[in-house]
């Protein structure tokens, strides 16, 4: 037992002089070893090595002086090595090899290292686990920090997201805002503007009025003054004819007289050579001197008598029953007995006595608006229906402008009504002067004569029905006006009167008082004038040529050259009606009159769409310099 512990504390003082540790414990003993090295000092805590670190500055004689060992103990080597310690190792290993217990010690001591390798690997593995455990409490960590800042990072940006979103709601707001006033800014802008505007447009449209108002009444009295200036010039026209026909008529009669008196002249000398003889016996017989001289006396008597009271009888029986010299055109005749001969030549002609529609609207050749075609034919049946019932006729007037079909209406109106028809224009008023008062007078005491009662047809009324208060008016247009409104004052069973005007503003209020009827003639349409360019087209082209039927119409005319329609459809009457916009039914006609004219003047008399076409387009050229020359005259 004592040989073992002495082992033990061998092997121990052994270690511990090897390891350099100065007690060692071998089975509870305590065994004190010098140690090895007597050295207090190491290699790292030497004076020169301190001083060497300090002073890195230096050149290579400091750095070498730095790192030489200094031997402050002189029993130990230049190198700090302590020989002492491994000979008290020597020496005690000799002693464990002196004693018998020398291999339990090396057992104990290797089971000492075991166990102290075995507690190693447990503190080893014990300190793996705790390394681990740790990892796995950073990872947990670094996980929840992650987590955490996930979570603030997105409750960062949903408060980003709300903030940005409720900036963007306000901004939004803001701009709505601004929207909203810059718009309302706008809106009052704008209604000041639309204010503004239509006060100028008001102020501009009055303006625009006066002038047109007054433009109108300048050329009102500039149209009276060219009607009056006209009429006269008419009138002396119609003078200096008359005379001219006398003074041919006069001619005729003088070369007509001095021929017959040559003839008479030839055989007065043959009977008065006769005559000679028989004078000879009368003069030498007295009883027959007086015979003869007595009867000529009478003869002479006679024939003078006769002649001047002819000149009275026919003077008076042309005031009771003839036609007035106001009358341009009516339906009776001048005398009686002027309708019998006029229906033994219209028999002789061929012709009917009714107008037929070519049309088809059985209203003669009058194409109107159908509003207005209706209107006129609902007063033809009244105007029927009240001559019937003994009732009086109802005034008529007639506006629009010139050659839209007043006056072939008002004619239509009398034959589809059945009564007798009378045309006057009140240009031929103003010439008469004193007589005009008169003359209507005659007129209207000779329209009540008519057994079927009469439309009087006024055209140009106001020439001689304008206000009387004008300062140009004469004192006879202002005379036969008041005649004419006398004559008119109470509603007639006799007489339908009806007016015709382009200016309805001019007319005297006393004159438009005794209107029943009011009627507007307004200018044709597409259809209208499609209608019409039809009608003209059969009536001017088709029909140009024929001969028409009678008896004897056609013994003494020479026949005329057929006009021939080629490729001329619908379409293209139809694309004239619609470049026509503007004209008038008379200016349709004369548009047709001059495609007539035009066929004639080509060397084939064919009519062919693009003759058709030329005639059409220098005739719209035609229409609008006309109108651009009215509204230069009017400006």
């Amino acid at each position: 037992m004592v040989k073992g512990v002495a082992t033990a504390g061998l092997f121990s003082a052994i270690a511990s002089a090897i390891g350099g540790v100065e007690c060692v414990y071998a089975d509870g003993l305590p065994f004190n070893f010098a140690p090895l090295s007597g050295s207090p000092v190491s290699n790292s805590q030497a004076p020169g090595a301190s001083g060497g670190a300090g002073d890195k500055g230096k050149g290579v004689e400091s750095e070498e002086k730095a790192n030489r060992v200094r031997n402050d103990q002189p029993r130990t080597t230049s190198a700090g090595f302590d020989p002492e310690a491994l000979e008290r190792g020597a020496k005690a290993l000799k002693e464990i090899n002196k004693s018998s217990h020398a291999k339990q010690v090396f057992e104990s001591m290797k089971k000492q290292e075991e166990t102290r390798q075995k507690e190693l690997i447990a503190k080893q593995a014990e300190y793996k686990a705790l390394q681990a455990q740790a990892e796995t409490e950073r990872q947990k960590v670094i996980y929840d920090e992650q987590k955490k800042l996930a979570q603030q990072q997105a409750q960062i940006k949903s408060q980003m997201a709300r903030y940005e979103d409720e900036l963007a709601r306000k901004r939004m707001q803001a701009e709505n805002e601004h929207h909203r006033t810059r718009n309302q800014e706008l809106v009052k802008m704008q209604e000041e503007s639309s204010i503004r505007q239509e006060q100028a447009r008001r102020a501009t449209e009055e303006q625009i009025q006066a002038q047109r108002r007054q433009t109108e009444r300048e050329k009102a009295e500039i149209e009276r003054e060219t009607i009056r200036v006209r009429s006269m010039a008419e009138a002396e026209g119609r003078a200096h004819e008359a005379k001219l026909a006398e003074d041919v008529n006069r001619r005729m009669l003088v070369e007509r007289a001095s021929a017959e008196r040559e003839k008479w002249v030839a055989a007065i000398n043959t009977t008065f050579d006769h005559i000679g003889g028989g004078l000879r016996a009368i003069l030498t017989d007295q009883n027959k001197l007086v015979v003869t001289v007595g009867g000529v006396t009478a003869l002479a008597a006679g024939i003078y008598t006769t002649r001047e009271g002819a000149k009275v009888i026919w003077s008076y029986v042309d005031r009771i029953l003839g036609q007035p010299s106001l009358v341009r055109e009516s339906t009776i005749g001048k005398f009686p007995w002027s309708g019998s001969s006029r229906r033994f030549s219209t028999l002789l002609r061929g012709g009917n006595t009714g107008s037929t529609s070519k049309n088809g609207n059985g209203f003669g050749d009058v194409i109107l608006h159908p509003s207005l075609q209706k209107r006129i034919q609902q007063l033809a049946r009244a105007t029927a229906n009240t001559k019937a019932h003994q009732a009086p006729y109802r005034n008529m007037l007639f506006f629009g402008p010139p050659g839209t079909g007043k006056t072939m209406a008002a004619r239509e109106l009398a034959r589809k009504s059945g009564l007798d028809y009378a045309l006057m224009t009140g240009g031929d008023v103003a010439p008469l002067g004193a007589q005009a008062v008169t003359k209507i007078h005659q007129l209207f005491d000779w329209a009540k004569k008519s057994n079927r009662g009469l439309l009087l047809f006024i055209d140009e009324a106001d020439a001689f029905l304008c206000e009387r208060n004008k300062t140009y008016m004469s004192e006879a247009q202002r005379s036969a006006l008041n005649a004419l409104l006398f004559r008119t004052g109470d509603q007639s069973k006799d007489i339908v009167l009806a007016l015709a005007t382009n200016r309805p503003g001019d007319l005297d209020s006393a004159v438009a008082d005794r209107i029943d009827e009011v009627l507007e003639f307004p200018l044709p349409g597409e259809d209208e004038r499609f209608k019409l360019l039809k009608l003209y087209l059969d009536k001017y082209i088709a029909q140009a040529g024929a001969r028409k039927p009678g008896l004897f119409s056609n013994l003494f005319k020479k026949e005329q050259q057929k006009i021939e329609i080629k490729d001329l459809t619908d379409d293209i009457l139809r694309e004239a009606a619609a470049r026509t916009d503007g004209f008038s039914g008379r200016e349709i006609a004369k548009l047709m009159a001059g495609v007539q004219a035009a066929v004639y003047g080509s060397e084939n008399c064919v009519l062919d769409p693009n003759l058709f076409r030329e005639v059409i387009d220098y005739k719209v050229a035609e229409h609008q310099q006309r109108r651009n020359m009215a509204v230069k005259s009017a400006s």
